[in-house]
């Protein structure tokens, strides 16, 4: 019966890995209001039953899309194979300027007008923000001891969020590669 069961628990896997990056995308290329369960179950090439199996409510699949995407930002902070801090500012800034903040951002703005979602979105970004300033700081070779530290970290991340903003409207990367390079220079100045 193992042998029955475990394709089945395989499909079952699938599906909503299917879900999860259709969800995703829909939020990045649609934002909330355009998302539906059946467009993202459209996407992913599954019935909306099959979509409500494994997230029965709306808030549920996008409320898992955006763990999912916490999830893969966190892997890619965590596989940054930089040689120097110069690099962690640069690949810290990448992560927030790409189409898994997006996705992210657009749950945070339908999470600002929906109650049932905002103490779900508020928890879940609450832990996505102290993962990303706990991988930054290694990352980084920080010592938070040293007053001042976990402050310049915090304004790493918050000024890549805040180009990943600025991203959304316009095609910012020439500023942003020059703010970049100003914010890798003082973040190495401030770490020693």
């Amino acid at each position: 019966m193992a042998a029955v069961t475990a394709p089945k628990q395989d499909r079952s896997r699938a599906t909503r890995q299917r879900l999860l990056e259709a969800a995703v995308a829909c939020l990045a290329e649609y934002g909330w209001a355009g998302s539906t369960v059946s467009v993202v179950a459209e996407r992913a090439g599954v019935s909306r039953g099959a979509a409500q199996h494994h997230f029965p409510t709306r808030e549920d699949l996008f409320t898992a899309a955006v763990e999912y995407v916490a999830e893969e930002r966190s892997q890619a902070l965590k596989s940054v194979a930089a040689r120097d801090r110069r690099e962690v500012v640069a690949a810290v800034v990448d992560l927030y300027t790409g189409p898994l903040f997006r996705a992210a951002l657009h749950l945070w703005v339908a999470a600002s007008n929906e109650d049932q979602l905002r103490a779900r979105v508020t928890e879940l970004e609450a832990r996505v923000g102290r993962e990303s300033h706990r991988i930054a700081v290694g990352l980084l070779g920080a010592d938070e001891s040293v007053p001042g530290v976990r402050e310049t970290v915090q304004g790493l991340l918050d000024m890549a969020r805040g180009l990943g903003l600025a991203t959304l409207l316009t095609d910012d990367s020439a500023r942003r590669a020059r703010v970049v390079a100003q914010w890798a220079t003082l973040v190495d100045e401030a770490l020693g």
